[in-house]
């Protein structure tokens, strides 16, 4: 697992897709790949009325990547310092090998450059200490990106709040 986490409250979520098209327009995709996505579950009866709900689909950057290890080329790689998982471009000879191992389905083809394209949280805005390009787009604010320990904490405060005031809290 990285050190990072990606949360999504998925009762904010309208399914605007704005995360993937920030996504694909931050690493220059064409149609195709889409290295975080949003899928819909519904519409179901809930009550007697109709539901949607959708759900934000990036890689979870596994603690024992099974892209990692099906990488014939070491192409795909997990960073030590923070545990991200990313694709070396110059390394990938589109096998797939890594597409067909993901049970999420996080390496995705792309048939431009006939290589393979995932989620790697936008390392190399990490790396500047800016957030994804998807969290900072986000119209509603549903997404929420930081180190594990800073999201458990910020998860146990909204938490909190809303045990102790249950009709005034926005959780």
């Amino acid at each position: 697992m990285s050190n990072y986490y990606l949360f999504q409250d998925v009762r904010k979520c309208i399914g605007c897709h704005t995360c993937e098209v920030q996504c694909k327009s931050n690493k220059n995709l064409p149609a195709g790949p889409k290295p975080c996505q949003i899928i819909q579950v519904g519409p179901k009866m809930i009550n007697e009325l109709p539901k949607i709900s959708f759900v934000f689909m990036p890689c979870y950057h596994c603690e024992k990547p099974w892209c990692v290890s099906a990488c014939p080329t070491n192409a795909m790689q997990k960073r030590e310092k923070d545990g991200v998982v990313f694709v070396e471009k110059d390394l990938c000879v589109g096998c797939k090998a890594c597409v067909s191992a993901c049970p999420w389905g996080a390496p995705q083809w792309n048939a431009a450059n006939r290589k393979v394209e995932k989620c790697d949280y936008c390392m190399d805005r990490i790396d500047q200490g800016l957030k994804p390009a998807c969290v900072t787009t986000c119209t509603t604010g549903c997404l929420s990106f930081d180190t594990v320990d800073e999201m458990t904490q910020s998860r146990r405060q909204r938490h909190a709040a809303k045990v102790a005031s249950p009709e005034e809290s926005s959780f």
